[in-house]
């Protein structure tokens, strides 16, 4: 990690959970990460604790709905006149099945656009905004992480199908964007990280008790593995599921 020491990342999701961790694990390796989230105040406490803690990186917080566009383009604004721009993106936020009404019989349509807009349509803003940014500093030494799911590999539940063609959807939209880039000569990464159950708070009350989950820190650590892969070597795909799993297909 000690090329990142010093360089900027962009986080989404970042007040709790998986990407809470993230920017916390980021800030531990000296990192300058800006965490986009719409619960402000988490992300102040978690920047405070940070500090206290004398981390020796930096967390930035910054106020921002995935779901309005022009928040996500002023957050890059904001950091690229600020902080010079992001070299490493991870698309982390992310909404669950079960909150959003994702089934096909009695979902609603507003909960499936939220849905898309948070797992899919930011996630193409952002990645779209950073390469743009990136371009404009002519920096090809960048990273784009994609938290995504285990859901985006195998089809486990039937209460989920607009959750399901989410994941299925950003999955292949890592695969392309990695095949886009090398078409026009980017050495720019992308790593599509899929986890299984985590204990989160946003899925923690999906969780059966007897059932064993990974915690938020196992996938922190795995950005952190991704990233220090070799300069000549991308990890394109992870999926991480809890020791022992019962599925043969995740």
């Amino acid at each position: 990690m000690d090329k990142w020491r010093g360089k900027v990342a962009l986080v989404t999701g970042a007040a709790a959970g998986i990407g809470a961790a993230i920017a916390t694990r980021l800030v531990e390796q000296g990192m300058i990460v800006v965490g986009l989230d719409v619960q402000e105040d988490r992300l102040k406490a978690n920047a405070e604790d940070l500090s206290k803690r004398n981390a020796p990186g930096k967390l930035h917080p910054f106020k921002a709905n995935l779901r309005k566009e022009e928040e996500i383009l002023a957050a890059f604004d904001w950091i690229e006149k600020n902080l010079g721009g992001a070299d490493v993106l991870v698309n982390n936020a992310g909404l669950p099945g079960l909150l959003t009404k994702s089934y096909v019989l009695d979902g609603t349509t507003e909960n499936w656009r939220e849905l898309f807009d948070v797992n899919v349509i930011a996630v193409g803003i952002c990645t779209r905004e950073y390469l743009q940014s990136m371009k404009r500093r002519n920096n090809q030494q960048g990273h784009i992480i994609i938290i995504n799911s285990v859901a985006a590999h195998a089809v486990h539940y039937s209460w989920g199908a607009m959750y399901y063609a989410s994941k299925h959807g950003v999955k292949a939209f890592a695969m392309i964007l990695r095949r886009e880039l090398a078409e026009s000569g980017s050495t720019i990464k992308v790593t599509s990280i899929g986890p299984g159950r985590t204990r989160t708070e946003i899925g923690g009350n999906l969780l059966i008790a007897s059932e064993n989950a990974m915690e938020p820190t196992d996938v922190a650590k795995t950005v952190v593995d991704a990233l220090s892969a070799s300069p000549v070597s991308q990890i394109c795909e992870i999926v991480m599921t809890p020791v022992p799993t019962k599925s043969s297909i995740y």
